[in-house]
């Protein structure tokens, strides 16, 4: 029992930590990593508490209340899939339906007092107001959001036996033994995940499995190495020693899965401290951790059968990433076919970073050329809008939205371009512009591609 809890905890973590890792600025991946990660410590806690001697009470309360963090992370999930847009209004109907299911989940959790049988009628609340508000989302999701048919599947599969099977509430309901419980669920985790990275590499235009597998394997080795010694000791203990190297274990478990899941991140740290009077030295050493991380993410022929809209998101993307030469790395828009002739023009070699560095400049050109002609810098004209929304954020540098953001450093037309954002344009405005101008772009990319 106590290698299955370890082995659906360390899955369970890995893909929390794994998705957290592939960019925590998007706010679908942070949730699923929560929600992962939550699934992870029920699993832990329940396996300490049944490691105690009695029936630990508090421990119980804590874990029931503690389960309910996985099932909101998901719904979470399914709605940020599911929203049509960015629009305020629309973000404040997905929180307040995430605030109301949380309260009930939370009464319900009050109610039950604790984990174990008998079922009250707080578990039946829990129960139900999950089920009821995953599935909601799960059709919701299902039908705004342009997927491809495997990532719908996926998702659909994943949510049908998470909410279901209610995986997080059997484990320790004791509704189903433990050791089936524990061993669907480690299916259950394992769909979440891979519904979720698979969605979002084809957001990004990324490959997913070489990526994946590398980091599953070594997760898996690092489990194997650290638990295998848990195990032993948890075996050849007995009362209240045994319940101190369990928590060791999971402890163990979990930082080890940190260090190797994390590690690009954390030698970024790392080099901040030792590093932190040498800044060449550190964004040099960052570019090549950075392009090593990229390259398991490029996709094979990353344009073959690529429709118009998908282009364009291609291209949104690769602007967007404008400034992250590592991220251009991944972009499949490196593999366009003057992406080679603009190479071999100039006798560079084809390795990732020359054609990312290639696909940026191509990018510039483009931007410029939406520039009405003249010799004014900046305007604000309808004419000058989609050149705006393209060169100032991106090429120039101008942060108008961002927090404690100011004009310092900029040349007069950005510090122009700065102050007519903050007064006149509102962000959501911004973001059609460059929508927008993003389809022309791809058009004018998709002409290339047809002449050739």
């Amino acid at each position: 029992m106590a290698a299955l809890a370890i082995l659906t905890f360390a899955l369970s973590w890995w893909l929390g930590l794994y998705l957290l890792a592939r960019d925590p600025r998007k706010p679908v991946l942070v949730s699923a990593a929560v929600g992962l990660c939550g699934f992870a410590l029920v699993v832990a806690l329940d396996a300490i508490r049944l490691s105690l001697p009695g029936d630990p009470e508090l421990l119980g309360r804590v874990e029931v209340f503690l389960s309910v963090l996985p099932a909101v992370a998901w719904l979470t999930v399914l709605l940020e899939i599911g929203r049509p847009g960015q629009h305020w209004w629309h973000r404040g109907v997905d929180l307040a339906a995430v605030v109301v299911v949380t309260a009930s989940a939370l009464t319900g959790a009050a109610l039950a007092g604790g984990v174990g049988p008998p079922l009250r009628f707080g578990h039946w609340l829990m129960f139900g107001v999950i089920l009821v508000a995953t599935l909601v989302a799960l059709v919701i999701a299902v039908r705004r959001a342009p997927r491809p048919r495997p990532v719908v599947g996926v998702l659909i599969v994943a949510t049908l036996f998470f909410a279901l099977a209610n995986a997080v509430l059997l484990i320790p309901l004791g509704v189903l033994p433990s050791w089936v419980a524990l061993a669907s669920t480690g299916v259950d985790v394992l769909a979440l995940g891979v519904a979720v990275a698979l969605w979002d590499s084809f957001d990004e235009g990324q490959a997913l499995r070489a990526d994946m597998r590398r980091s599953f394997v070594g997760a898996m080795l690092v489990t194997v190495l650290f638990a295998g010694q848990g195990l032993a000791g948890i075996a050849l203990t007995s009362g209240g020693a045994r319940v101190v190297v369990t928590v060791l274990t999971f402890t163990t478990v979990g930082l080890a899965l940190i260090g190797t899941v994390l590690a690009d991140p954390l030698a970024a740290l790392l080099d901040r401290v030792v590093f932190a009077r040498s800044p060449e030295l550190r964004a040099d050493r960052a570019v090549l951790r950075d392009t090593e991380a990229a390259l398991p993410l490029r996709r094979p022929n990353p344009l073959d059968d690529v429709d118009d809209e998908n282009l364009a998101r291609l291209t949104r993307r690769a602007l967007g990433n404008y400034s992250n030469i590592t991220k251009l790395v991944a972009s499949p828009l490196t593999a366009l076919p003057v992406i080679d002739e603009r190479l071999a023009a100039r006798g560079a070699a084809d390795a990732p970073l020359e054609r990312a560095n290639e696909l940026k400049e191509l990018l510039a050109e483009r931007i410029a050329a939406l520039k009405p002609r003249g010799d004014d810098e900046f305007g604000t004209t309808e004419e000058w809008r989609y050149y705006n929304a393209l060169y100032f954020p991106y090429v120039a540098g101008v942060r108008a939205y961002a927090q404690n953001a100011t004009a310092a450093g900029l040349d007069p037309s950005a510090r122009r371009a700065w102050q007519w954002l903050v007064n006149e344009v509102p962000q959501r405005s911004l973001h059609n512009w460059q929508n927008a101008a993003a389809k022309v772009i791809a058009a004018d990319l998709r002409a290339q591609v047809s002449v050739d």
